[in-house]
């Protein structure tokens, strides 16, 4: 256990820090952005998307309880790989995660601009002035939440995910009064074929809202008995979550009149579309909640990155790179209140570049899904280069069930698009840069460079893959369609298998893996000879 980290969470503070993370802006605006991009489909798209997440949860269920740690997600590849891999995924896991803070911010101003017009013009799509202050006051207030303690924050935040589930519950029930079953069938009920399915899986915001399933693992070395409560509580938030969001979606779909399908899905645009769905629909009471709430659940969720993109940071700073101040934890509060500063900052330059929802939601998925695909390679190296270490928590047909995780993150990668993965891929392989300024600057990080740097040749090369099938492949997820629909499918999903397979036995049994080992077995014998 670090130094400082006090274990306080229990079963029910780990569940609501995931389901509270899922309950949030996504709820609000995702049924609409995935009925623009697959119609009526998109009830089958949120299924997917939440199968496709189970699969990828089921990883770092077996990796949470096995490991333990705050920040685990960024020192799992640390222990498989070494270094170069362990910086290059926690370079995009916390450029990923401290942009979640900015889209729970901006969430609230674009709902809150119903009533205060001037936070937000709706002609550009985007944040005005007073807008921006608004949202950085808002990602302040997350900062002084955190600042006080651990127990403080997850005991606040399950008081506020209980209240944040109530609402999207009588959202369901009120608007299927209304639901009127034609609609499923209004303009064909694929009416952008496969393909929409799977960009409203992607870029509609699907993924983005089953996100919050991570934050038990994060914050794993915060709780009482992990290796019980942290799979347990993965399980319990994604399943929960998969049924209020098909839900949410079928009720949107047909609840909506015919006058607003009259010019068909992709041009249904309201500013807060449940909210003046209900308004249409005269319930204006459930209107008044509704706007409300959208002030309270994406604020729980932005609370909630908060808190566990500081544990990142601190964990990027125990791999050995970065500055060590990161790795400081107030001694009373047990928070690590330095890389909470850095989360903030962060958090508040990620509003400039993407002032709406809209526009941040798509990049801010793929560059969370681009860090999911090294958990099940993590966990395939490390059953071959650390069979010893104690597994409470142990997945049947690991090798298939990783197998499957690796490719669906990495197919979910390829249906972003070219407009998204460009970006995402490139601020990814900028951390090269940063990684070689670390290497000049600190000599004793060079030691057996060459075995981590060999350790991680395929990552880079993936991320080198993922552009070019990206930009060669079908126009129908942005590319130039040099490779055609569904031919490109194909190419990304054997793509994936050889990457699998290459990450894989790229691993190696690293010093820090052999020090847990060890360490676990004293304790064995420590507590035999008791």
């Amino acid at each position: 256990m670090r130094q400082g980290l006090k274990r306080e969470l229990g079963l029910l503070d780990l569940t609501m820090m995931g389901l509270g993370a899922i309950i949030g802006s996504g709820w609000l605006y995702a049924a609409q952005k995935a009925g623009n991009l697959a119609g009526p489909a998109a009830i089958f798209a949120w299924l997917g998307g939440g199968v496709a997440v189970m699969f990828i949860a089921l990883v770092y269920a077996e990796l949470g309880a096995m490991l333990p740690e705050s920040g685990g997600l960024v020192r799992y590849c640390q222990y498989s790989h070494g270094s170069f891999v362990s910086y290059m995924m926690a370079f995009a896991l916390i450029l990923a995660d401290s942009t979640v803070i900015a889209i729970e911010a901006e969430a609230v101003v674009q709902y809150a601009s119903y009533y205060v017009p001037s936070l937000y013009n709706n002609t550009a799509g985007a944040m005005t002035a007073a807008g921006w202050c608004l949202a950085a006051i808002l990602i302040v207030i997350f900062f002084f939440l955190n600042y006080l303690s651990a127990k403080a924050f997850a005991k606040s935040n399950t008081i506020i995910t209980a209240l944040k589930f109530l609402t999207p519950a009588l959202t369901v029930i009120v608007l299927l009064t209304q639901f009127h079953a034609g609609n499923m069938a209004a303009g064909g009920f694929a009416p952008f074929g496969v393909p929409g399915v799977f960009t409203a899986i992607s870029s509609g915001g699907i993924i983005f809202s089953y996100f919050g399933f991570r934050q038990a693992v994060v914050m794993a070395g915060e709780a009482k008995n992990p290796q019980r409560d942290v799979p347990l509580a993965i399980g319990l938030a994604i399943g929960l979550g998969i049924i209020l969001y098909i839900l949410l979606q079928t009720v949107f779909i047909g609840a909506l009149p015919a006058s607003e399908l009259a010019k068909g899905w992709g041009h249904i645009n309201f500013r807060s579309p449940f909210a003046q769905l209900a308004m249409l629909l005269n319930f204006n009471w459930l209107a008044a909640i509704l706007f409300a709430d959208a002030v309270i659940s994406p604020a729980g969720t932005g609370n909630i990155y908060m808190g566990t993109t500081s544990r990142l940071i601190m964990a990027q700073s125990e791999n050995g790179f970065w500055w060590k101040v990161f790795k400081k934890v107030h001694a009373k509060s047990g928070v690590p209140r330095p890389a909470l500063w850095l989360t903030v900052v962060l958090a508040l330059v990620w509003t400039a570049p993407f002032p709406s929802w809209g526009k941040l939601v798509g990049v801010v998925s793929g560059a969370v899904v681009f860090t999911y695909m090294i958990g099940p390679i993590s966990l395939v190296a490390l059953r071959r280069t650390a069979p010893g270490l104690h597994r409470p928590f142990v997945l049947k047909g690991f090798s298939f069930v990783a197998g499957i995780a690796f490719i669906v993150s990495t197919m979910i990668i390829y249906w972003s698009g070219w407009a998204t993965d460009s970006v995402v891929m490139l601020a990814n392989l900028f951390g090269l840069i940063l990684f070689v300024g670390f290497l000049l600057v600190r000599p004793d990080l060079r030691t057996n460079i060459g075995k981590h740097i060999k350790a991680g040749i395929w990552l880079v090369v993936y991320m080198v893959f993922m552009i070019a099938i990206s930009y060669l492949g079908s126009s129908k997820f942005g590319g130039k369609d040099f490779i055609k629909y569904p031919m490109d499918q194909v190419v990304a999903m054997i793509g994936a298998v050889i990457f699998y397979f290459w990450g894989s036995a790229s691993a190696f049994p690293t010093e820090e893996i052999l020090n847990v080992v060890d360490e676990q077995a004293r304790d064995k014998n420590r507590r035999r000879l008791a």
